[in-house]
Order: C-alpha cells, then sequence, then structure tokens
C-alpha cells in the first residue's frame, strides 16, 4: 500500500467519528462520550435453568427403622465456594474439600452400621440452598449435617473448627457476615426457588423449630465434647446465625465448619484421607451418641 493510501485510511479513521460528533451537534443529538472511569460495561442477565429437586439415594441396611442422616457437601458445580491459591499456585475449592470429607463421613457411618446415610451431593453438582434440608424433610431424615470451610482472607493465623446452629439472631457479627455470605449463593448463582410453605401454618414451623433448635444445640455441644483433643477448634466454636440451609422445621441440623481454607495447617488436614478420617470420626461419634439418647427418649416411660 503506498504512502498516500496509508495517509487516506488514517484520515478516515480518525476524522469520522469527529464528522459524526460535529453532524451530532448540528442536528442537537448528544452522543456520550467515554471518559476514564465510567462504567462501560454491559451486562446481560442470562436465564439460568435451576435443577429439578431430586431425592438422593438411602445408602446402608434397608431397614427403614434404623435412623437416617442426611449429610450435605456445601456448594458444588458452578458455586466453588471459597478459593483459595497454594504457594504453587494451584487452586484449591471449597466444594470438593467438603465433598471428599462428606464421601469420608458417609463411609464412615456405613462401616460401623446401624444409621442410613443419604447426601445432597456425590459429585460436582450445584444444589439450590433451599432444596437441601427439602431433601433431609422429605426422606424424614433424624439428622441434618451440612458440612463447610471458612475463610478469613488475609488472615492466615485463623484456623479451627466451627459449629452453626440456626438462630433468627447471629451470635456475633462474624456469624451474621458469614450467614449473609452463604445465603446469598443462589442469588450469585442466578438460581430462583420458589417455596411454599401454605400447607403448614407460620406458628407451627416456630413451635417446631423451637424443639428442633433445641435438639440441634445438643448435637452441637457433641461435636465439640467428642472432638476435644481430636482436632482443633476454633476459640468461639459454637456460633449460630439465619442460616438458610438449617431452615428445616422438623429436622435437627448444623452447619459444621471444617476448619479455615486460608490457614496452611487446616488445609494440609483436609486435604489428606487421613486428616478427614480425624474430622469424620469426631462427627460420627457425636452423631451416635445424639441418636442414641433420642432412642433412648423413645423408648422411655411417659414419652
Amino acid at each position: 500500500m503506498g504512502t498516500m493510501s496509508v495517509r487516506t485510511l488514517l484520515l478516515i479513521v480518525l476524522g469520522l467519528p469527529a464528522l459524526l460528533l460535529g453532524g451530532a451537534k448540528i442536528v442537537g443529538t448528544d452522543i456520550p462520550v467515554p471518559q476514564w472511569g465510567r462504567d462501560y460495561v454491559l451486562r446481560f442477565a442470562f436465564p439460568v435453568e435451576t435443577p429439578a429437586l431430586e431425592l438422593p439415594e438411602v445408602q446402608g441396611t434397608s431397614d427403614t427403622s434404623r435412623p437416617l442422616v442426611v449429610i450435605d457437601a456445601g456448594h458444588g458445580g458452578r458455586d466453588p465456594g471459597k478459593v483459595q491459591t497454594r504457594a504453587d499456585g494451584s487452586e484449591v475449592y471449597e466444594k470438593d474439600l467438603v465433598l471428599a470429607l462428606s464421601l469420608e463421613l458417609r463411609d464412615v457411618l456405613l462401616e460401623n452400621g446401624g444409621i442410613r446415610v443419604a447426601l445432597t451431593r456425590e459429585d460436582d453438582r450445584i444444589i439450590p440452598l433451599a432444596y437441601r434440608p427439602e431433601i433431609a424433610r422429605r426422606l424424614g431424615a433424624d439428622l441434618f449435617v451440612s458440612i463447610h470451610i471458612d475463610s478469613a482472607g488475609e488472615r492466615s493465623e485463623v484456623s479451627g473448627a466451627t459449629v452453626y446452629t440456626l438462630s433468627n439472631e447471629a451470635s456475633s457479627e462474624a456469624a451474621a457476615r458469614f450467614a449473609e455470605r452463604e445465603n446469598a449463593a443462589d442469588s450469585l448463582n442466578g438460581i430462583s426457588v420458589e417455596t411454599d410453605n401454605s400447607a403448614v401454618s407460620d406458628i407451627l414451623v416456630e413451635l417446631s423449630q423451637e424443639r428442633t433448635q433445641e435438639d440441634a444445640l445438643e448435637f452441637a455441644d457433641l461435636i465439640l465434647r467428642e472432638g476435644e483433643g481430636k482436632i482443633d477448634f476454633h476459640p468461639f466454636a459454637k456460633r449460630s446465625a439465619a442460616l438458610a440451609v438449617l431452615r428445616a422445621p422438623d429436622v435437627p441440623g448444623v452447619l459444621f465448619e471444617s476448619g479455615f481454607v486460608t490457614n496452611q495447617r487446616d488445609l494440609a488436614r483436609l486435604m489428606t484421607e487421613d486428616g478427614r478420617r480425624e474430622y469424620a470420626e469426631v462427627l460420627e461419634s457425636a452423631i451416635r451418641v445424639y441418636l442414641a439418647r433420642r432412642a433412648d427418649t423413645a423408648t422411655s416411660p411417659g414419652s
């Protein structure tokens, strides 16, 4: 291409916008001019198909009189949960860690027998928050355990497991922030689930939850007791918050934060089979003590 052609091309490229702006000025049309710092990113809301609620397989003994525990591995699919970048540049996802721990807990419960088990997810899929406690309800579960791992941002020294129960008022600002993050998972992932509680009055739900939460608090105490000297707990290990995943009015449940993905010791423990086994054995022991107490209560005179 000759020199004259290049100059002509430059005049067209640089002059055309000026001509357009000049013409717009004459006819009185305002054309916005991009400026540094202004948001010119166009955002489009694409509809996301919400998965159907599917009840998982109940594993273990076929004796339906035996207690049923539903284990809920948090996050999954396009929702990774907390993400931690390791020293070698690789990324660790909460969804993978908690699934591995959930599977370990299932295996320990089934190995020792006498308890039926169901998992809200056994692979890398997303499950809406509203479905998780609903699965426990529809299966008639005796106990619901949701497993997660926390993050402390830049504070890598923060470590230890935490047990959450449901409460309308958070036990601390940290608990409130945690609940806000967890409860926002569906909206952040474009999931909208319509819930219908018309079959149960609000009064009955509230009364049911009072008893259910008493049982959940007892189970939380058992986790702390059974884990003493076996796993590390956060200094404020027992917390409560308005967690959507625990809102089953008739199934006692806890959310178990197995540690902090931002703490190297917690992370290393959760990434090994032996480490996960330690957590699973503590939870299994607490589950069995809790269920044994419930069985004793059910068979005691006057119950």
